[in-house]
């Protein structure tokens, strides 16, 4: 396990660890921390060996949101181009699953909001309360949360600023899964069944499913085929077939 102070990261199986550490502060987001996120997806964009990362929280808490004695100095914990704790304006190619315990709000529900999948412990909180602040949720909140559950339900939290529980972002649709105990254990085994699947088809599998609501019916085919042909003509995919055909796990080269 490497250490720095604000986030600690571990290579597990080819998933990549990262680990928010700041429980003292319920992992409040400040400008390190989020330069570690930041560092983290960097490093698992560069190591082929790497074919997921699970984000969690020290301290059986998620994120609480933004470091608010940071924001009265002027501190701003976003990244240039990512946004937000390195992560809210910009995916990395390969999919990130949360592992969630205690609370997910503000910025920590925009943490969460953008990653790809999401485990629960059954009593974790999420919400975007930034209007009880005289705030708004803007790393992502106010602009994926109603993409990503009905419209009429992101603007009552929204406006209202209540948290809602993991059973209720399950019946959402926001949650995969919700566990008693911590969440780790249960995304770990949901980031081992990511991780034994072709490479290459991750990524080209979440491309599609991040970008097609920006596309058009016209456009559709001919943007998906873009992203999935090259797939279909990867080694990986002959040797996928071969695998099957052979009864044996493949041996995957991300090529």
């Amino acid at each position: 396990m490497s250490e720095a102070p604000e986030v600690l990261t571990e290579v597990r199986d080819g998933v990549l660890v990262v680990t928010m550490n700041r429980p003292e502060a319920k992992n409040a987001m400040n400008k390190a921390q989020a330069e570690g996120i930041s560092a983290a997806m960097d490093r698992l964009e560069a190591e082929d060996d790497l074919r997921c990362a699970v984000l969690t929280g020290a301290g059986g808490t998620f994120c609480s949101g933004m470091d608010l004695k940071g924001f009265l100095r002027g501190e701003r914990p976003s990244i240039e181009g990512r946004g937000f704790g390195g992560l809210t304006e910009w995916t990395p190619k390969k999919p990130v699953i949360a592992a969630i315990d205690g609370f997910a709000l503000a910025g920590g529900m925009e943490l969460a909001l953008s990653c790809d999948l999401i485990v629960a412990s059954a009593g974790s909180k999420f919400g975007i309360p930034e209007a009880k602040r005289g705030l708004a949720a803007a790393a992502g909140g106010l602009i994926k949360l109603p993409r990503q559950i009905p419209p009429r339900i992101a603007m009552e939290l929204a406006l209202t600023g209540d948290f809602i529980d993991a059973a209720r972002a399950y019946e959402l649709g926001f949650v995969n899964r919700v566990v008693e105990g911590p969440a780790l254990p249960a995304a770990l085994e949901l980031a081992a069944r990511v991780a034994e699947n072709g490479p290459l088809a991750l990524i080209a599998s979440k491309a599609v499913i991040r970008q097609s609501h920006e596309w058009t019916e016209a456009e559709m085919w001919q943007k998906q085929g873009a992203i999935v042909m090259p797939v279909f003509a990867s080694q990986d995919a002959r040797e996928g077939a071969a695998a099957f055909a052979e009864k044996r796990k493949p041996n995957w080269q991300g090529k």
